[in-house]
């Protein structure tokens, strides 16, 4: 008899044929059943309240001592556990130390609460077990996707009725597709931006054929870059290793002082590149919603400078793509509409469950450029959704996005989005209301940075000459680090932290706090408290009350 992470006893289970039929078909025992539905229907009928009863915000103890839990390295020739064990134990053992995303206090993160029907959807999608890879694993899930592709497309683009109808079902076109996130699509983007730029000629058969080393040769050239804000996602710089191009050739342009990509400096950085004539932009991604400060670039100037040099314009709009359902705010994403793909996740302010990720391109024909066809899968002149996609088998999120569409409509979703906006806006108020914290980043939408920036230290930095502003934004860091980790480690609210360049000098870091606004029952209230605990933090740590605390040199 072996013994589970609590001690306990597990009783002899075989693996037999009989067993794996109980196992396979329907609950092992009434027991199984009675403890399934225990737990289902809080989940299922009362999400939060399951979430706030049986979830922590933090971990109690430490990753570490977790981890001294997770060290048994084989799998059981037979059963260790009943399925009413591996339940309760995941409830019991488990989830207290996950995070609960959906307390009103959890303002760190782009992962929020979800709306209760998202179990119920997310749950049928599972039973369904739909691979939308294939026509013959999906079928109609399959002629859903595209669909609600053609109606996010229309959301972004706005084309005329004839278009879509032109489009939504047509076998040969696509509007744009689905991904397992961001990452995926923003890669998927910059594949077939990349392929735009170096299609077929004079006997090359284009780069996704012959490679780089061809491609650069058949148009003399040396290199091929991205430009991207200095804001841009991480999975940017990714996909430049991915595609071969180097990630070093994501080139970062600086921001200006509202965390905009700076115009001069991008108009400035494109003369620099093409003196020679031997580099190749094969694009220029503009941010509506970047992560950590939720600022937009000014889509519509950077549209007409991708114009006039003829290059693909890439709009990452994988925040803050829902804000076009906002009738009230929607004129922030001006100019998204002359991007030649858009990047948007349904799992941030869609309000979807992990993991979603959604593609759009203007030109319905442009993903022919990465289109791949096998014997067994997808043949040529098949409908398969796979043959233009980077996934392969793929479950049917489209099918949640269309019902949630349909449960919420474009303004139950404004709704949302608008409360977070405004709510920023007041907390970002609030803020500056008090003597010993400061705005870093005014939020455009619903994202916000700022830091516990004491009294008494601002004066000194006011006064101070070079040397020591440098050393109190030192301090000001250690604070705010020391702020962040006690504040997540009480587990009562938790904010998260990031760090900037500072602009006169790029080698030193300023280190501050961040908030994300997006579930809908966090309000001002919460938000003082989130504040009056920093505070407090603070001024035991300065009396002397924290000690424990050492200096942590990661941002």
């Amino acid at each position: 008899m072996r013994k589970n992470l609590l001690g306990q006893k597990k009783s002899h289970l075989v693996a037999d044929w009989n067993a794996l039929e109980r196992v396979f078909i329907r609950p092992e025992n009434e027991a199984t059943r009675i403890t399934l539905v225990k737990y289902m229907e809080q989940i299922l009928f009362g999400l939060h309240e399951f979430l706030n009863k049986n979830v922590g915000i933090t971990e109690e103890i430490s990753l570490k001592e977790l981890s001294k839990n997770f060290t048994d390295t084989r799998i059981g020739k037979h059963p260790e556990k009943k399925l009413a064990d591996v339940i309760t134990d995941i409830v019991k053992e488990i989830a207290p130390h996950a995070v609960n995303v959906a307390s009103p206090y959890f303002v760190g993160h782009m992962t929020s609460a979800i709306p209760f029907f998202m179990v119920h959807l997310k749950t049928i999608v599972s039973a369904l077990n739909q691979n939308v890879v294939k026509l013959e694993t999906s079928k109609v899930v399959s002629v859903i996707e595209k669909q609600v592709i053609a109606k996010i497309h229309r959301l972004i683009y706005n084309m005329n009725e004839l278009f879509y109808q032109t489009h939504v079902q047509n076998t040969t076109t696509s509007l744009g597709c689905f991904t397992e996130g961001g990452t995926s699509a923003n890669l998927t983007a910059l594949w077939v931006a990349r392929n735009a730029a170096f299609p077929p000629k004079n006997g090359f058969k284009g780069i996704e054929i012959e490679g780089l080393s061809a491609a650069f040769r058949a148009y003399n050239i040396e290199r091929a870059v991205v430009l991207v804000s200095v804001r841009a996602h991480k999975s940017l710089k990714k996909s430049g290793g991915i595609l071969g191009i180097g990630n070093q050739n994501v080139i970062a342009v600086d921001v200006d002082d509202r965390s905009r990509i700076d115009i001069s400096l991008l108009k400035q950085e494109i003369r620099q590149l093409k003196k020679d004539g031997k580099t190749k932009i094969i694009a220029i991604v503009g941010i509506a919603g970047s992560t950590e400060t939720g600022s937009i670039d000014p889509l519509r100037e950077m549209a007409e400078i991708c114009k006039k040099n003829d290059t693909c314009f890439h709009v990452d709009a994988a925040w803050g793509g829902p804000t076009l359902m906002s009738e009230k705010y929607r004129h922030l994403l001006n100019g998204i509409e002359l991007a030649d793909s858009v990047t948007i996740d349904g799992h941030k302010q869609f309000y979807m469950p992990m993991s979603c990720g959604m593609l759009y391109f203007k030109d319905p024909s442009i993903m022919d450029l990465m289109a791949y066809h096998a014997n067994y899968i997808n043949r040529r002149g098949s409908v398969d959704l796979g043959i233009k996609t980077f996934s392969g088998s793929r479950e049917a999120n489209s099918l949640i996005l269309d019902s949630a569409l349909k449960i919420m409509g474009t303004r139950g979703y404004a709704l949302l989005i608008e409360h977070g906006i405004e709510v920023a806006a007041d907390f970002a108020e609030e803020i500056e209301s008090r003597e010993n914290f400061e705005l870093v980043t005014k939020p455009v939408l619903n994202i916000l940075t700022y830091r516990v920036f004491p009294k008494q230290l601002k004066k000194e930095h006011e006064a101070g000459d070079d040397d020591q502003k440098k050393a109190i934004n030192a301090r000001l860091n250690e604070i705010n680090r020391i702020v962040q980790q006690v504040q997540r480690e009480a587990g009562n609210s938790f904010v998260s932290r990031t760090a900037f360049k500072m602009k006169k000098n790029p080698n030193e870091q300023m280190v501050v706090l961040r908030c994300v606004m997006m579930n809908p029952m966090t309000n001002m209230s919460i938000l003082k408290d989130i504040l009056d605990e920093q505070e407090k933090i603070y001024l035991d740590w300065d009396a002397g009350k924290l000690k424990n605390k050492g200096r942590s040199r990661t941002y």
